[in-house]
């Protein structure tokens, strides 16, 4: 998506307050790879990404930015934690099994994408699989008469079949007969998955034939359409493109990197956690990974670390691994101001969510601008005397006061309920008072 810096910026604060550096950063470090494909080609391998390291405390939006990002970009990504790798050697999670979770994702986007724009020829084909069944076609011999009253009947039938008022008519179809449920775990170290994979192959070949179900045609509709998808979707392009995309736009966001750094001075340290930077460090640096859809290159694919490092230092990390994240940003705590803002400027804010909740039992919810402003008072201050877990805070606080109103909202059908700043006040300040109940309730 060719869209400049200061659009991705704009476009991140209808989500995000606050952090303006570390925005910058990740929108400048988007455009230069769309900066790179427009360069020869020759230029283009030179040019490597510049990988991030995100700083700061949890809830400040380090992941949320990331995530945000890809999907508007419409990029493969995936969010991997660094603490859940172990070393080669160590039964675990390898860490090349992230580049097989980013390709599993490249899959399902581009796979998406290529179903909606074949759309229409697949609602065409699964009607014609329904109507078929309820008008069963012809033989060549039939006379013209009956051919006009074929012609009429299905004419009419596709007509209910598109209004919906054939949905509650059962019919009997066919689909492909499952030999097997087939768990492709990306955990696994790629020849076993792929034993397993021709495994699964030689056991379907034996059980080629399909099986009848009496379903409902809504439900018909939906079985008939992954069938119908599968036979006419171009699973080689799919494979191409996605592997394409992965490797020239693939986001990888490994949190809690922080978790596996360990200072020399630390004696009792994991021997494992050293061994796991060991790992990740020729995956970040470039190299190839064998996967079940095929090889991919990693010399392109942008790595956006993040952590607290309140125990460690970034410091503490192998320097060469280090060097693979040059651009740094850290990002700031969130004070009274931000997260009113969060809960005011923000789209599909928390507030709006339980508004929108309690709107289903037909409770009309409103908060008064004190009330909001005690919310992120009181979270700042619950923050302030437990852990700082930043704007996660708002969802423990939110809950904690319109807890008996969510409660008691079948009983309160057609009515309008205000949250007023006494009632905040009622519900928290005995508990934000005491640190002890404030640990344990919010």
């Amino acid at each position: 998506m060719d869209m400049t810096p200061k659009q991705i910026v704009a476009y991140l604060d209808d989500y995000i307050i606050g952090q303006k550096n570390a925005k910058k950063t990740i929108a400048l470090a988007l455009r230069n790879r769309y900066r790179r494909m427009m360069v020869e080609p020759k230029l283009q391998e030179e040019i490597m990404p510049k990988n991030i390291l995100m700083i700061g405390s949890t809830g400040v939006g380090k992941t949320e930015i990331a995530r945000r990002l890809a999907k508007m970009m419409g990029l493969p990504f995936v969010k991997v934690e660094a603490s859940k790798y172990t070393e080669v050697g160590f039964v675990g999670r390898d860490v090349e099994s992230m580049i097989r979770d980013l390709v599993y994702e490249g899959i399902n986007l581009v796979t998406r994408e290529f179903e909606e724009k074949i759309k229409d020829k697949i609602d065409e084909e699964v009607n014609r699989k329904i109507i078929e069944k309820l008008v069963p076609p012809l033989p060549e011999t039939a006379s013209e008469s009956a051919k006009e009253s074929f012609i009429k009947t299905y004419n009419t039938m596709e007509k209910k079949l598109l209004d919906g008022s054939l949905d509650d008519k059962k019919i009997e179809i066919e689909i492909p007969k499952k030999a097997h449920i087939e768990i492709l775990d990306s955990s696994m170290p790629f020849d076993m998955s792929s034993m397993q994979e021709s495994l699964n192959k030689m056991l379907g070949g034996l059980n080629k034939d399909t099986v009848k179900k009496e379903v409902l045609i809504k439900d018909a509709k939906v079985l008939l359409r992954s069938v119908a998808s599968e036979s006419l979707l171009d699973t080689e392009a799919i494979k191409v493109e996605a592997l394409k995309r992965c490797e020239n736009g693939g986001i990888i966001f490994l949190d809690e990197i922080d978790k596996i750094a360990s200072g020399k001075k630390n004696n009792g340290q994991d021997p494992s956690k050293e061994g796991v930077q060991r790992d990740l460090l020729p995956i970040v640096e470039g190299s190839s990974v064998q996967t079940k859809f095929g090889q991919i290159k990693t010399d392109h694919i942008l790595f956006i670390a993040a952590g607290a490092f309140h125990v460690s230092k970034p410091s503490d990390l192998i320097p060469e691994l280090q060097g693979r994240f040059p651009l740094r940003v850290e990002l700031e705590s969130l004070d009274e101001d931000a997260l009113y803002k969060i809960l005011t400027n923000t789209k599909n804010s928390l507030l709006r969510q339980y508004q929108a909740l309690l709107e289903v039992e037909g409770v009309e919810l409103e908060f008064d601008d004190e009330a909001i402003r005690a919310f992120a008072k009181y979270s700042v201050t619950a923050n302030e005397k437990t852990e700082d877990i930043g704007a996660r805070r708002l969802h423990t606080v939110i809950e904690k006061v319109i807890e008996d109103i969510s409660f008691e909202a079948d009983e309160k059908k057609g009515t309008k309920v205000i949250v007023t700043k006494e009632l905040v006040s009622n519900k928290l300040d005995d508990i934000v008072d005491n640190v002890d109940t404030a640990r344990y309730i919010l």
